[in-house]
């Protein structure tokens, strides 16, 4: 016998705050196969590019309304110096990638690339700038020589590199993961060089930077109290001083330690339950950071930034470990499914999230190879598709009346159910998870406040959790109408399969219910 479907609401009529589309961000590092062979595969390449940048994998991006895009790290940032990347690329001095893999960066991908790749995208560039071994002028110079018009000393060199006016660059960010990679400084002496960096880059003609000061690993509060510290005083009602915009912080996702993280494919189900547990962290961690700034800025002026999230799994046997290349199953897209309903819960203050990483490295949105050509969406690529119509939509609560079904985890209990929803332009839309392995579950949801004249949806599951997509096989895990959505009195009932994620579209009609 079923179990009885559990009963929740959702009040159409009563938004809250907007969810920014900047949630749904991205992330491309000098980092593996990622930009080369990933985006970059060369002007002379026999696949299809548009000056060297590999145009299938920017058209599917492109269906994600991808909004912006995080270059060139990561660890690589701070110890990449722009001027390497400019120029003719035959001139182009090369490099030693020490963070990824010890190898040899010719720099043929660099600012001018980076930012065509943007327009192809039709995303907002966001630069991370060189902290941890740049010098102040060195940032201070890059973003003269990509945002200003005039005849400025960069602007000209800009000019003599081939690109006439000046982007666009409305994300900067300080540095990257100080307390390691990016410097092994203190919260404190870094707070100071952020407040340094972010004096001298200055916004030329009308591009307005929102420079976003890099911030802590995972639940570090302490990192956060200390950057607001130096934008607040403790309970000042006025409006933060403006030298960055907005700060952020970094927390991945996997199974066991460090040097041995859990395996993408080969996983048992408490694995699986335990990596779900896992993501309701964040959920402490997004409360922790919120509520640290909300003591110096509680006009929310200052915005929070999760600028690496994801799955972080072994490397895949064979390949360079140093390219954090893995496999992407249906448990990686329920596990970026609980992150976006947890960034939804926080849109009042969580302001960009960007997933590590876009292309052949961590949790990728494809798999690009440039030897044989091929393309394949991994299950997360399904999930951020699925999602786009909550971009730049506002939040509905959902409030589940009935207790939720949980699994036991070395973390402790975590629900199988994971929601959210929001609303825009006339229609809700709803995200329903189901993380248990092999049970499915049926809701029951109360609709109220609006008159609702349509309801479809689509699902994404598989028989396994470790079921991915291959060349072979590229749908092996793909969404599909799910036609068992029914409406009655205004009541959505729906039954979510096994290991599952599920969106419902509604369309509203006038009136109230």
């Amino acid at each position: 016998m079923s179990s009885p479907a559990l009963r929740a609401i959702i009040n159409l009529d009563l938004p809250g705050a907007t969810i920014s589309r900047h949630l749904y961000g991205h992330f491309a590092e000098h980092l593996g196969r990622c930009i080369y062979g990933g985006f970059w595969v060369g002007p002379d390449s026999n696949l299809p590019n548009h000056n060297g940048i590999r145009l299938d994998v920017v058209n599917a991006l492109r269906k994600l309304k991808i909004p912006n895009l995080r270059w060139p790290g990561g660890c690589f940032a701070d110890e990449y110096h722009w001027r390497d990347g400019i120029g003719p690329r035959e001139q182009r001095p090369r490099m030693i990638n020490s963070h990824w893999g010890d190898v040899v960066e010719d720099n043929s991908f660099g600012t001018h690339e980076f930012m065509e790749l943007c327009e192809l995208l039709g995303a907002d560039p966001y630069i991370s700038g060189n902290v941890g071994s740049g010098t102040v002028q060195e940032m201070s110079d890059w973003v003269e020589y990509v945002t200003r018009d005039d005849d400025s000393p960069m602007a000209t060199l800009r000019r003599q590199n081939g690109r006439d006016a000046a982007w666009k660059v409305p994300f900067w960010g300080i540095g990257n993961e100080p307390w390691g990679c990016g410097g092994t400084m203190t919260a404190h002496s870094f707070t100071e060089l952020a407040r340094q960096y972010s004096t001298y880059t200055r916004n030329h003609g009308g591009n307005q930077l929102y420079r976003i000061a890099a911030g802590a690993s995972d639940g570090d509060f302490v990192w956060t109290k200390t950057l607001m510290e130096a934008l607040s005083h403790i309970g000042n009602e006025q409006v933060p001083r403006d030298l960055f915009q907005a700060v952020s912080f970094h927390a991945y996702t996997l199974t066991g330690p460090w040097e041995d993280k859990g395996d993408a494919l080969e996983f048992t189900t408490d694995e699986h339950y335990l990596s779900l547990a896992i993501v309701r962290r964040i959920e402490s961690f997004l409360e922790g950071h919120s509520a640290m700034m909300d003591v110096y800025d509680p006009g929310k002026k200052v915005g929070l930034v999760l600028d690496e999230w994801g799955t972080w799994w072994n490397p895949t046997p064979g390949t360079n470990p140093g390219f954090l290349e893995q496999q992407n199953a249906l448990r990686d897209a329920l596990v970026a499914s609980y992150h976006f309903d947890a960034f939804h819960r926080h849109a009042g203050r969580l302001v960009m999230a960007n997933i590590a990483q876009t292309v052949n490295v961590l949790q990728a949105m494809l798999f690009a190879d440039a030897e044989t050509g091929s393309l394949v969406l991994t299950p997360t690529y399904h999930v951020f598709e699925m999602n786009t119509g909550h971009h730049d939509a506002r939040t509905l609560s959902v409030h589940v009346l009935d207790e939720t079904p949980r699994e036991q985890t070395a973390r402790g209990p975590v629900d199988v159910l994971s929601t959210s929803a929001s609303t825009k332009d006339g229609s809700a839309l709803i995200s329903l998870t189901n993380g248990h392995a092999t049970e499915e579950l049926a809701l029951s949801i109360d609709l109220r406040g609006a008159v609702v004249t349509g309801a479809t949806g689509r699902v994404l599951t598989a028989p396994t959790l470790g079921a991915h997509n291959t060349p072979t096989n590229p749908a092996a895990v793909a969404p599909r109408a799910l036609d068992k959505v029914r409406i009655v009195d205004g009541v959505l009932e729906i039954t979510l399969p096994p290991a599952s994620y599920t969106t419902v579209s509604l369309a509203l009609g006038a009136g109230v219910r």
